[in-house]
């Protein structure tokens, strides 16, 4: 997948186009990430004893992957991500717009 956990990413097609948030949990082996704020998904829940209330609660709900673009905040805009092997050895992601590393 070419976001992780943590990356801040634009949504580029559905009904939360051109919103961006941080991916708080990344699912490759479904291809999908549930990112902060995006595909708010509203849920019942009945009552479960005095400790767990009931009540009306919203959650974040997960999206393709291929629905997301890494956000560069050097460009301010959703960019594609290429790949680089530094000196060192170590695979590293940059952006292919401004040639920045985005892994530290």
């Amino acid at each position: 997948m070419h976001v992780k956990s943590g990356d801040t990413v634009v949504v580029i097609s559905g009904k939360d186009k051109g919103k961006t948030g941080k991916v708080l949990v990344a699912l490759p082996k479904e291809n999908r990430v549930i990112v902060e704020g995006v595909n708010m998904i509203t849920k019942h829940k009945k009552t479960m004893g005095p400790t767990q209330p009931g009540g009306i609660v919203k959650y974040e709900g997960p999206i393709n992957v291929s629905k997301v673009m890494y956000y560069c905040e050097k460009d301010k805009t959703g960019v594609r991500i290429g790949h680089k092997f530094l000196s060192d050895g170590k695979k590293v992601r940059v952006c292919k717009k401004c040639g920045e590393v985005l892994d530290k």
